[in-house]
Formats: C-alpha cells, structure tokens, sequence
C-alpha cells in the first residue's frame, strides 16, 4: 500500500472515529440538556448545581456509548484504569463545561433559560474538544498494529509506521 493509500486509510478511520464519537455526543448533548432543564423547572437546585448532575448523568450515559460502540475494538484489559481515566477526563471536561456556565450566570448575569443554555451549550461544545483528543488518547487506547502484534510478541521493537509501510509494499511487489 502506497503511503498516501495509507493516509487515506488513517483518515477515513479517525473521520468514522469522528462520526461515532460525534452521534454518543450528540445523544450524551441530549440527555444533559433535558435533564439539566428538567431539573431546572422542577426544582429549586441553582443553575450550575442542576447543570453538574446533568452533566454527570450524561457522563454515564455516554461511558456506556464510547465503551460499547465508539471504541469498542479499543484495548479491554484494563476496565479499572479506563473507568478512572474516563472519570478524572470527564471531571475535567465537566469542569471546563460548567465553568463557561457559571462565569455566564455569576460573572455577567446571564441567568435567563435561553442564556443558560446557550452558555450550556458553549460550554458543552469547548469540553467536547478536550474530551474526544483525552478519550482517544488516553482512556481507550488503541491496540497495536496486527503486523506489530508478532514483532513484540517476539520481543522486538515495531518498525515505524512509515518503514513498516514501505516494507509491506516491497513485499507485496516482489
């Protein structure tokens, strides 16, 4: 396979990463904002109080989403560091979520519904960058290359991904 048969490959994996990513989001997206409405017209919890549980409501749903479908060929042997890393990474992105919500409500006073959810929703957008590039990299690892599996299986270091290209494509001439 030619080096840029190999881009393209890449590519249209990290876009059908991409897209399934962007489908558990948007129904994660779906969740928060109902529940965090839900709890902001039937209850007396405070703006950003009512947006944290719905944050952490979604965070669940969306675990089981990312695990189950997303990045369900990902590496599965270690679930409890997973579970810690999805949780510190999402604390994180509930942090960075809720912080553009509370500096919108405490900050400006902006604290009308349509005002919270359109900081919500800001919020929730710039979090979502840090959580997809802190889920792929860090939480659900990928496995290694089927051709690297033997080489350090054998104890030997795989060759760059450039070398092992150029290598299989000298094979596949000869």
């Amino acid at each position: 396979m030619s080096e840029r048969g190999a881009l393209r490959t890449r590519l249209d994996r990290l876009a059908r990463e991409v897209a399934k990513f962007g489908a558990v989001g948007a129904l994660g997206l779906l969740v928060n904002i109902a529940v965090f409405n839900l709890l902001r017209h039937t209850t007396d919890l405070q703006v950003v109080r009512a947006s944290l549980l719905a944050t952490f409501v979604a965070i669940l749903f969306n675990y089981v989403g990312f695990r189950y479908w997303t990045y369900r060929d990902r590496d599965k042997t270690g679930r409890t560091r997973e579970l810690m890393l999805f949780l510190l990474f999402s604390a994180a992105g509930a942090v960075i979520e809720n912080g553009v919500l509370y500096a919108a409500t405490y900050g400006f006073g902006w604290n009308s519904p349509v005002q919270s959810n359109v900081f919500k929703i800001l919020g929730i957008g710039i979090a979502t960058l840090f959580r997809f590039w802190s889920y792929r990299s860090w939480v659900f690892k990928a496995l290694p290359a089927k051709d690297d599996v033997g080489v350090v299986a054998q104890g030997r270091v795989p060759a760059a991904p450039a070398e092992a290209i150029r290598r299989r494509g000298a094979g596949a001439a000869r």
